[in-house]
């Protein structure tokens, strides 16, 4: 029970190789939260924890196996929140730049496509922040949290 089928070291290597590969690709994948994730997110999410158990942890199913990769996650999680909090580069290679969505009113499409992100979420950012058209906005920008912030455009009195 408390026997470990693995020199305790191998749980901390497995456990980082995991975390660099998981993390790598979900940044590939795109900018979106948790709030705005679809049914097709939530499955791959959880197929992707599914999946990579058995490398996490090479089949062991000890009472310590199981703590420490979870350990070792907590503490790259930790170690990456700080090093992403102390240089910019870390920062921008983790969380992306903010992208140019709406410029004067003209929907950049390219950048869009680029970020997979439907015309319909950027229309529904416009309405909420109480505007009808896209033409109303002097800038939409999609942040590094998935989230669209919307600037008005701004009429002279």
């Amino acid at each position: 029970m408390f026997s470990l089928s693995q020199p305790w070291w191998e749980f901390i290597v497995r456990g980082a190789l995991i975390y660099v590969a998981i993390l790598f690709l979900v940044r590939l994948s795109g900018k979106r939260t948790v709030g705005e994730f679809t049914p097709f997110d939530l499955v791959l999410v959880i197929l992707i924890g599914e999946s990579t158990q058995g490398a996490l942890t090479g089949g062991d199913e000890s009472v310590l196996g199981a703590p420490l990769v979870a350990a070792t996650l907590i503490a790259l999680n930790q170690l990456l929140g700080y090093l992403s909090a102390r240089s910019k580069t870390v920062d921008r290679l983790l969380e992306g730049e903010p992208v140019l969505l709406v410029r004067d009113g003209r929907v950049l499409h390219k950048a869009l496509r680029a970020n997979n992100l439907p015309i319909s979420d950027l229309k529904e950012a416009v309405r909420k922040q109480g505007l009808r058209h896209v033409d109303e906005v002097a800038l939409a920008v999609l942040e590094t949290n998935g989230e669209i912030t919307v600037v008005p455009v701004r009429h002279e009195e």
